[in-house]
């Protein structure tokens, strides 16, 4: 007689188009690991105590957590680890008897296809896009792994922007800047972003599938901003060669795909959950193969 499944889960909101599911439950099937992974579709954050207290009673096994809501369930949780503690965003719990800890596993998964840069990186400026969970933690990453002279923080809106880095303890290491005042060339905003060594988008601007997203670029494209010594680094990973890439590539700058970072912070996910290693080149190649597909083909839709 086979074991029972445990479930595990994204936590997010109209999140139907990640790949989680698909990276960890081909990889339960390879190693027969007795384990399914799917999507909680979570509508307002006010329904997240009760997701999260379901969990308990039902012995869900552990979940990601995504866009909006990776600040949004720290208060709700038993226990935090330091990762997460200092940026105060959890992107994977793991339920222990009823006992929910919080992790982030974003942190080490941002900065792992960073690491061969850092040379390029370590005293120069670099520039993150965003204002959410992800943007902190790659703001953690730059500050631990990489030492940059000033981390430029480009978000529409500055209220929010503090009030997301009110409890970060490194907030000096962060200078905001108005993503509008990029647009008009105001306030020396382009000047801060030709010297960037690295330019890192951390919003869902270029995901295919969100309405309003999946066409954009988050760099003002006309103003030819981007240039050969950029490193540019899109946390959106479906499609893999979003319109800020696609443009990155075209002005000669080093790419680096979400994909990598998806990958990242899942093989530390899937560690936490299972006690396993995840067979990183295997789920790697079968990704590959599943988003090179043209959309609407057949295993584009599984």
């Amino acid at each position: 007689m086979k074991p029972s499944k445990q479930i595990l889960g994204l936590i997010g909101r109209n999140v139907d188009y990640s790949w989680s599911p698909l990276i960890h439950n081909t990889a339960f099937e390879l190693l027969g690991l007795p384990y399914v992974y799917t999507i909680f579709d979570i509508a307002v954050p006010g329904l997240l105590d009760d997701a999260l207290r379901g969990a308990r009673a039902l012995g869900i096994a552990g979940f990601n957590v995504t866009i909006p809501y990776k600040k949004d369930v720290v208060p709700l949780l038993d226990e935090l680890t330091e990762d997460a503690a200092v940026i105060q965003a959890v992107n994977t719990i793991v339920n222990t008897d009823g006992k929910l800890t919080g992790h982030n596993t974003d942190i080490g998964g941002f900065a792992a296809p960073l690491l061969p840069f850092l040379s390029r990186i370590e005293g120069r400026p670099v520039c993150i896009f965003g204002s959410g969970g992800a943007s902190l933690a790659a703001i953690e990453a730059f500050r631990r792994f990489f030492r940059p002279s000033v981390i430029y923080l480009f978000v529409r809106d500055i209220f929010k922007a503090l009030f997301m880095l009110e409890p970060y303890l490194h907030k000096e290491r962060v200078s905001i800047c108005l993503l509008s005042d990029l647009h008009c060339g105001k306030n020396h905003t382009r000047e801060y972003f030709r010297n960037c060594s690295v330019v890192v988008n951390a919003t869902p601007i270029g995901t295919r599938g969100r309405t309003g997203d999946d066409t954009g670029c988050i760099v003002p494209l006309e103003e030819n901003l981007l240039h050969s010594r950029h490193i540019v680094y899109d946390m959106v990973y479906n499609p893999l060669r979003t319109p800020l890439l696609a443009a990155a590539e075209q002005a000669g700058a080093e790419t680096i795909s979400g994909i990598e970072m998806l990958l990242g912070q899942a093989t530390r996910a899937f560690s936490l959950w299972t006690g396993a290693a995840m067979p990183v080149d295997a789920i790697r190649s079968e990704l590959l193969r599943i988003i090179s597909k043209p959309p609407g083909s057949p295993d584009e839709l599984l």
